[in-house]
């Protein structure tokens, strides 16, 4: 179902550690002037998820060779901020009939029973709480990733972005985080051809690369 993305190339993420969990976080964004640099944590409090402007993608390897893009049209859930890292917390249920791939048949097909079977399970989650630093300004949470009703670890790489300079007087503060996630489908029991897709079965390493990209609102005031 999903693969690394294309600037990673081939090599599995999951397997080849913290050095390029920080290279993708890091990484310039085409679309985001370089002069602001990641900020810390925001002030503490729970940020509600704003599901207009929260964005979650999926990259798949296609025949070994190829790639799949997609994502999920529907996600919500709350951010909570700590200045105590073990107490900052991630609760995301997205979707998963949302899912679009720009192909209805493939998008029909990825909601069968092969796959997401979204009329046993029409949501998926990604819960966490506590976070480490893994550089300045990246963080990450061993959160759990629930599909199909199977659960696993997925360590979720992500930066706070920043607070929006334009919120007007008397709104709530509106904030911003990247986030970045590798797994593999058959973890999920998703098994299907997966020789054909991956060439190998069972892969040795990560054949799924996730992106998230969140705008939140506070809901609580600052601590």
């Amino acid at each position: 179902m999903f693969q690394k993305l294309s600037r990673l190339g081939a090599v599995p993420l999951l397997i080849i550690g913290a050095a390029t969990l920080t290279h993708i976080v890091a990484a310039d964004d085409p679309v985001r002037p370089t002069h602001m640099a990641d900020a810390p944590l925001p002030a503490a409090g729970t940020y509600q998820i704003d599901p207009v402007h929260s964005f979650v993608y999926f990259s798949a390897w296609h025949h070994v060779v190829g790639v799949v893009r997609g994502r999920f049209e529907k996600a919500t859930g709350t951010i909570t901020a700590s200045p105590d890292p073990s107490a900052c917390a991630v609760d995301v249920t997205i979707a998963t009939y949302s899912i679009s791939t720009q192909n209805s048949a493939r998008d029909d097909d990825l909601r069968g029973p092969d796959f997401f079977d979204v009329t046993r399970f029409p949501t998926m989650t990604y819960s966490g709480h506590g976070i480490r630093r893994l550089s300045e300004g990246v963080w990450v949470m061993d959160g759990s990733l629930t599909i199909r009703g199977i659960t696993k670890v997925v360590p979720m790489s992500f930066a706070f972005k920043g607070l929006f300079p334009d919120t007007p007087p008397g709104k709530p503060a509106r904030a911003a985080f990247h986030g970045t996630a590798t797994t593999k489908r058959a973890d999920f029991g998703m098994t299907r051809d997966n020789l054909a897709e991956l060439g190998v079965h069972p892969a040795p390493g990560a054949d799924v690369a996730i992106e998230i990209d969140i705008e939140a609102n506070a809901k609580s005031p600052s601590k």
